[in-house]
């Protein structure tokens, strides 16, 4: 059935980045990280609000100094998303920021210094329930690791990560979750494979330094789908050299492709061709522009021509075939009503938000019939 999922997920214990459920049964959660100065607290704000207002569960921030652990103080306290910090190497920024609020450390133990430092952070951790991501990056593979192996492979990120794990072990730590990233798309999979059978903790999953936004969402899609589709992952981050926001929206896309997660608009429409009787690409087009404000799920059917047309739109909750002059709407299988196809965009985006707005009555009708029972007594 359309919007459903035949994926059955790998079964991993569930932590708490903030009020986001990260694992168990919990819905894939997608994020993204600001790429401003994090000392501009201004913009750095009006970024993960536009990040948070595209979907966004989590954002993360880099925190490089004790000045950007300032800085995130104040962001913390206007943040609409709870908030990872990424920390390298400098312990007393994660327990600056962790008197400060933050929602999760991205702090690898093993690169903090000696064990005195790491039990500090661990502690502060412990002391307020916060979990630490192990971010494990073919990059910055350690340098006995790269020795060992010759150049970065599968085995030498899971090795890597298991450094990490046995250092949080040994402090009886088991609040974390474990990216192993690449920019290669097979090593990066291989080793979320190699290393799922072997922990519960959840996996944040990505293609690390992915590209721009059309390559570098390609590369995602490929990667992350192949992982998901096996039950593998349970946050995830589309790295691209674009904006932030665009990486949200293409971790939905993928999310959606695979039944795993719905928001917005799921447009259907086909590629057009001769046969088409308005502007299909146009259209769409428009209409994605229009509305992208929408967080409510939808299937819509766009299709220029009755020869899949009908087959289509019958399956969406609106849908669209073309015809000559005027094009057919229908709503929940059925036949609705003619639309002129100059009028097209202006006519579907109304239908669409008025749908929505009838959804939204019946369940806020349902909801007050439900809490009169309660009130009333029944069962």
């Amino acid at each position: 059935m359309k919007g459903e999922s035949w994926i059955k997920r790998r079964k991993s214990r569930q932590i708490m980045v903030g009020n986001v459920p990260v694992g168990g049964d919990a819905p894939i959660a997608v994020q993204s990280m600001t790429n401003t100065e994090t000392c501009d607290v201004a913009a750095t704000l009006a970024q993960i609000h536009k990040i948070a207002d595209a979907g966004a569960d989590i954002v993360r921030v880099s925190v490089p100094s004790m000045e950007a652990a300032e800085a995130f103080k104040a962001i913390k306290a206007s943040s609409p998303v709870p908030l990872v910090a990424d920390i390298h190497f400098d312990y007393k920024i994660a327990l600056k920021v962790a008197d400060y609020g933050v929602d999760c450390l991205r702090i690898n133990p093993g690169n903090i210094g000696n064990e005195a430092r790491v039990k500090a952070v661990i502690e502060k951790a412990k002391e307020y329930n916060i979990p630490i991501r192990i971010g494990v990056n073919a990059g910055s593979l350690e340098k006995d690791l790269q020795m060992k192996y010759g150049e970065p492979t599968p085995d030498a990120l899971v090795e890597s990560a298991f450094r990490h794990i046995d250092i949080l072990d040994r402090h009886d730590f088991q609040n974390y979750k474990i990216s192993l990233k690449a920019s290669d798309v097979f090593m990066t999979v291989s080793a979320y494979r190699k290393l799922a059978g072997q922990i519960d903790q959840p996996l944040h999953l990505g293609i690390t330094e992915a590209g721009g936004l059309r390559a570098g969402a390609v590369k995602s899609a490929v990667g992350l789908g192949m992982l998901l589709a096996e039950g593998i992952g349970d946050t995830i981050r589309v790295s691209l050299a674009a904006d932030p926001v665009e990486e949200i929206k293409v971790g939905y896309d993928i999310l959606k492709s695979l039944g795993l997660r719905q928001r917005g608009i799921n447009f259907i429409a086909c590629p057009s061709c001769s046969r088409q009787q308005f502007d299909v690409i146009k259209t769409v087009n428009e209409l994605e522009n229009r509305l992208e404000d929408i967080k409510e799920a939808m299937d819509v059917a766009i299709i220029g021509c009755v020869v899949n047309g009908p087959g289509e739109a019958k399956e969406a909750d609106l849908g669209l075939t073309g015809g000559q002059n005027a094009s057919l709407l229908y709503e929940d299988g059925n036949k609705s009503h003619k639309i002129d196809n100059d009028k097209l965009v202006d006519s579907i985006e109304k239908s669409i938000r008025d749908k929505l707005a009838k959804r939204a009555k019946e369940i806020e009708g349902k909801s007050k019939g439900e809490s009169l029972i309660n009130i009333s007594g029944g069962v």
